[in-house]
């Protein structure tokens, strides 16, 4: 141990291999949780705050450490070593599991030792032996060319971890490099946080968002595929989600809050339990994110762990992937493990919305229900280009004419743009003017209308949507979008109802 080793760990905090102990007190249960679990340390003078208290060790309270690990069943082999204020108890995996301590069975999940029950003992002995995917050390990894230290960076600052300490021993204590003299290499985990490339290596680390036409799978309007690390993924896909959802507006005082259809909340920890939880071993199938006219779809391969029962979902963590759900929790992805669920249900009863539904077979599937367009158009048929054509130049000269006093103008072909520009923003397709100038009017390869138009005319539409009020934009200028108003979906309702 070093000093900077344990500023780093400090810093880091507990976690899936370490346990900060004031006393010696339920101490035997962090040591049997680590020998059933992949290894792990016990620093003993240290609060769960990070805080150094000191602990004093004689060979009396050496000796106590050594009989409570030698009563354990099977006994428990340990190291002690004296550093500084602090004493360190080092806890190698077992090679005779399950281990148990006068209080019972524990499993390392998280930065917590959980007690084992009946089924999870049997479950556990099932199935150790099976290789964890997340510890897995990948050959095809190539520290020098493969490692991302943006990635890296990113991650510190999301754990609040100083970026002065050498990387490498920052991403030793976190359990996931190993170095000898001759070469460095990352565990899966390691390679799904901070390879430049992850889908180079793990196909099945991608995460699909698709949406649909209807309430089928047989329309698809927009497809993407996310093939950065799992943090990015994460990011990308609620991006897709807030692109393709509706979004309301509450002001409050001079702030104005942006609603989503379906919470946030529910929807981000409906994706981090995807790709904390899949099964990575399955190279078939991806974490895939389904938006159709009713429902929202996300769905995991793997189904529920082993050791999980029907009975305790939504109460109990059983973590597939042990290691990657610590990483996300130290970078504040996991509020705290097993409580996601919870999560997801208050957040949709606090929206008055239907309770999200759970399927859990060879994939886990959570759905949300939308509103029907249907429902949000009163019933009236659906706001298209072909219904507002006939009327709409009409109308902007008329009824709009009168409304502000002003003779707009409107016509010929930027009747057409306008439309084609209402279209594609009310159903979430505009993506800039620059791609609706160079699309406007292709069929079959041939540009049949677009002869001299330019970003600036279409910029200057928008502008002209927007002064009328048809419009406005919302968010950052990277991430947000335009949307449709109040004010033209009543206008293109009169319009459809005369239709």
């Amino acid at each position: 141990m070093r000093q900077e080793e344990l500023r780093i760990i400090l810093e880091e905090g507990e976690g899936y291999f370490i346990e900060f102990k004031e006393s010696l007190s339920k101490i035997d249960k962090e040591i049997v949780s680590f020998a059933n679990s992949a290894r792990g340390r016990i620093f003993l003078g240290i609060t769960d705050a990070s805080a150094i208290k000191g602990f004093k060790l004689d060979n009396r309270i050496k000796s106590e450490i050594q009989s409570i690990a030698e009563n354990c069943d099977p006994p428990i082999r340990i190291t002690i070593e004296k550093f500084e204020k602090i004493v360190i108890i080092n806890v190698p995996e077992g090679n005779r599991k399950p281990y148990k301590c006068s209080s019972g069975f524990y499993l390392r999940n998280g930065a917590t030792s959980q007690k084992m029950s009946t089924d999870d003992i049997i479950a556990f002995i099932q199935n150790e032996g099976r290789v964890r995917f997340d510890e897995i050390y990948d050959k095809r990894f190539n520290f020098a060319e493969d490692f991302d230290l943006d990635k890296y960076n990113r991650f510190l600052r999301k754990c609040g971890i100083s970026s002065e300490y050498d990387y490498k021993v920052v991403l030793e204590n976190l359990g996931i490099l190993s170095q000898d003299e001759t070469k460095t290499i990352l565990n899966n985990a390691g390679i799904l946080f901070f390879a430049k490339n992850p889908d180079r290596i793990f196909i099945q680390s991608v995460v699909t968002g698709v949406l649909y036409k209807g309430k089928e799978k047989i329309h698809i309007l927009d497809r993407k595929d996310f093939n950065g690390d799992l943090i990015s993924n994460v990011e990308e896909a609620i991006l897709f989600l807030k692109k393709h959802l509706k979004i309301s507006y509450k002001i409050k005082t001079l702030q104005r809050e942006d609603i989503l259809e379906i919470p946030e909340t529910a929807l981000r920890e409906a994706i981090i339990n995807s790709v904390v939880h899949r099964d990575y071993f399955e190279k078939g199938a991806n974490v895939i994110i389904e938006i159709f006219d009713d429902r929202v779809e996300i769905s995991n391969p793997g189904g529920l762990p082993h050791g999980l029962k029907e009975s305790d979902f939504g109460t109990k963590s059983v973590t597939r992937n042990t290691l990657i759900a610590s990483m996300m929790l130290r970078a504040n992805y996991i509020e705290k493990l097993g409580t996601g669920i919870k999560r997801i249900q208050d957040a949709m009863k606090e929206a008055d919305l239907p309770p999200a539904i759970f399927e859990k077979g060879s994939f886990f599937t959570i759905k949300f229900e939308r509103k029907l367009k249907a429902e949000n158009n009163e019933n009236y048929k659906e706001i298209t280009t072909d219904i507002l054509s006939e009327n709409f130049g009409v109308n902007f000269g008329v009824n709009f004419g009168v409304n502000f006093g002003v003779n707009f103008g409107v016509k010929g072909k930027r009747i057409q743009r306008l439309l084609k520009i209402l279209d594609l923003i009310n159903s979430s397709k505009f993506e800039s003017a620059k791609e609706f100038a160079v699309n406007f009017g292709v069929k079959d390869g041939i540009n049949t209308k677009n002869v001299g138009i330019t970003d600036r005319t279409v910029e200057n539409d928008l502008v002209f949507l927007k002064k009328i009020g048809f419009i406005e934009y919302h968010g950052s200028d990277k991430t947000g979008k335009y949307v449709t108003t109040d004010k033209f979906r009543a206008f293109a309702k009169e319009l459809t109802i005369n239709n």
